[in-house]
């Protein structure tokens, strides 16, 4: 079961970059069955993080470095989530009952991360030990244009806790190439147990997470422009970071 938790993309040993995306993925594993969702919600932004999976790829291939994307929809598991995370299997997503997860229990739970959650972090751990002190850890997400009714206007949020190192650089450059930044917008980067919490913080490696409004990466054509676009940003910031 574990080659199936995750996508690997191999990249270039001598990266010191590690691409993450833990919510890539909209789909299911075999015999999940549908989780008692309409076919149509797995389209949403409930299963995946819509266009984060595409810019994570060209963002890997652009730079030739080695990436991790969950394979399954965060609807059976959210990789985002510590291990005793109550929402962990979430039960209700915007409105919508996920009835296949009413009855899971702490059995269940536990089944589900040894058999997805656990191989992912497994794989990240193993990639940053290969990696060493060197290593930047960039994780890619994507929000919703508007959240109950109410729009958002940034187009690219970057999230962080404790460590601004790479952070405080890069919403500098992304706002001097025009782009409107949410500074820990639209969400917070300090969420203990969370993947950059556990492989960022705690080791003390540099990393951000960066969160793109799903509107600008709806697309395949959408998404490589959007990495494009990003791809001298990040490179600047790191030159400003002194990576």
């Amino acid at each position: 079961m574990t080659e199936n938790a995750f996508e690997a993309i191999a990249g270039s040993k001598s990266s010191r970059l590690l691409l993450l995306c833990d919510h890539a993925s909209n789909s299911l594993p075999p015999g999940v069955g549908s989780l008692g969702l309409d076919q149509a919600l797995f389209g949403t932004h409930i299963a995946h993080d819509i266009g984060a999976a595409a810019v994570t790829r060209a963002l890997a291939a652009a730079w030739g470095a080695p990436a991790l994307l969950g394979r399954w929809s965060r609807l059976l598991i959210d990789l985002n989530r510590g291990a005793d995370d109550p929402t962990l299997v979430m039960k209700l997503s915007d409105g919508s009952i996920i009835s296949g997860n009413r009855d899971a229990d702490a059995a269940e739970v536990a089944r589900r991360v040894e058999a997805w959650h656990a191989p992912y972090h497994a794989a990240i751990a193993a990639e940053l030990d290969r990696m060493g002190p060197a290593a930047v850890i960039l994780s890619m997400h994507s929000f919703t244009p508007s959240w109950k009714k109410t729009p958002r206007k940034w187009e690219v949020g970057i999230l962080y806790d404790r460590d601004e190192r790479l952070a405080a650089p890069l919403m500098a450059r992304l706002a001097e190439a025009g782009f409107i930044v949410g500074d820990n917008e639209p969400y917070t980067g300090a969420l203990d147990g969370d993947t950059l919490n556990v492989h960022g913080t705690l080791r003390g490696l540099p990393h951000v997470l960066i969160e793109m409004r799903q509107d600008l990466i709806g697309s395949d054509t959408a998404a490589q422009e959007f990495a494009m676009r990003l791809k001298p940003i990040i490179d600047a910031a790191l030159v400003d970071m002194g990576k």
